[in-house]
């Protein structure tokens, strides 16, 4: 399956060794460019890329975070690679909150950066090693300490929303109905609520959103 990628990055010189790269991998098409946040929506809008590979820190207007949330908020089949100098875990979870699916360091090998594009295009999420382990270390301290979880979470607004009607025992066409979007684009959102919890069922989901407190969030 050929993947249709845009590069958003302030760096003239990241983006083209991004291009470079890519550009000899058969099954992948570099068809555009941004160098900010907002360039990056309009042309993501007007071109509607497989994949986003989006820089985090770029001139202000608009940074990738909040890029990340513009374009998963009107494209959310288009798939978002966080490609970053940042080795920050606050700037992990804002991204993977924002939509993103996958965060790698500018300072990775080539053939790393190809693994993230493979698994986050079959909708998995990928994380740097060294950030897995910290991200395992952190979870398991804090169970040990009895901290409540329930904000320990990767799920963006928009698939908590989602989640929460899905809970309230909402259709598919209801909630579509309800949040002014087309029934596919549910399907999605709730796809991709399965894949980031595990789940294979539906009524996984409801026992998700209950035991960690989602409806008493919302009243």
């Amino acid at each position: 399956m050929d993947y249709r990628v845009l590069l958003v990055d302030d760096h003239a010189i990241v983006r083209a060794g991004v291009k470079m790269l890519l550009e000899k991998q058969t099954n992948i098409e570099v068809i555009g460019e941004a160098t900010d946040g907002r360039e990056g929506v309009e042309k993501a809008l007007s071109s509607q890329p497989d994949l986003v590979i989006m820089d985090l820190s770029m001139p202000p207007g608009m940074n990738g975070l909040e890029a990340t949330k513009e374009i998963k908020k009107s494209l959310p089949d288009t798939m978002i690679l966080i490609l970053t100098m940042h080795d920050d875990e606050n700037d992990l979870f804002q991204g993977l909150q924002a939509g993103a699916s996958g965060y790698v360091l500018k300072n990775a090998l080539d053939s790393e950066l190809l693994t993230a594009i493979e698994k986050v295009m079959k909708d998995q999420v990928y994380l740097y090693p060294s950030e897995t382990r910290s991200l395992i270390e952190d979870f398991l301290q804090r169970v040990k300490q009895g901290e409540d979880l329930s904000t320990y979470k990767l799920l963006s607004e928009r698939e908590e929303e989602i989640l929460i009607l899905i809970t309230k025992g909402y259709s598919n066409k209801e909630i579509a109905a309800q949040l002014f979007i087309s029934v596919k684009t549910v399907e999605t959102h709730k796809s991709n609520l399965m894949n980031k919890l595990g789940f294979q069922k539906r009524y996984e989901l409801v026992e998700y959103a209950l035991n960690n407190g989602l409806l008493k969030k919302e009243t």
